[in-house]
C-alpha cells in the first residue's frame, strides 16, 4: 500500500514538473530560471512557479545536473501576458 502510495505521488509530481513554451498574443515566451532570467523573462508576461520542477530539483538534488536545470533554466513559465 505505500509503495502505491508513493508511486502515485511521484507520477503526479511528474506530470506537474512539466514546465513548458507559452505562445501568447502571437509571440513564443520560454521558461526561465535563476540563470537565464536577464535575457528570457519579458516584464509585460505574468510567469507561474513550476512546483514540480522544485520538487524534482530537491528530490534529485545529489545528482547535481538535476537541480542546475531545474533551478537555473526552467523554474517559471509564462501563463498570460500583462496589460
Amino acid at each position: 500500500m505505500k509503495t502505491r502510495f508513493i508511486a502515485l505521488l511521484l507520477f503526479v509530481v511528474l506530470l506537474l514538473g512539466c514546465g513548458s513554451n507559452a505562445v501568447l498574443n502571437g509571440k513564443e515566451y520560454e521558461t526561465y530560471g535563476l540563470f537565464n532570467k536577464e535575457e528570457v523573462r519579458s516584464p509585460n508576461v505574468k510567469y507561474n512557479l513550476i512546483v514540480g520542477n522544485v520538487v524534482w530539483g530537491i528530490i534529485l538534488a545529489e545528482t547535481i545536473i538535476a537541480p542546475v536545470y531545474f533551478f537555473g533554466f526552467s523554474i517559471y513559465e509564462p501563463v498570460a501576458v500583462i496589460k
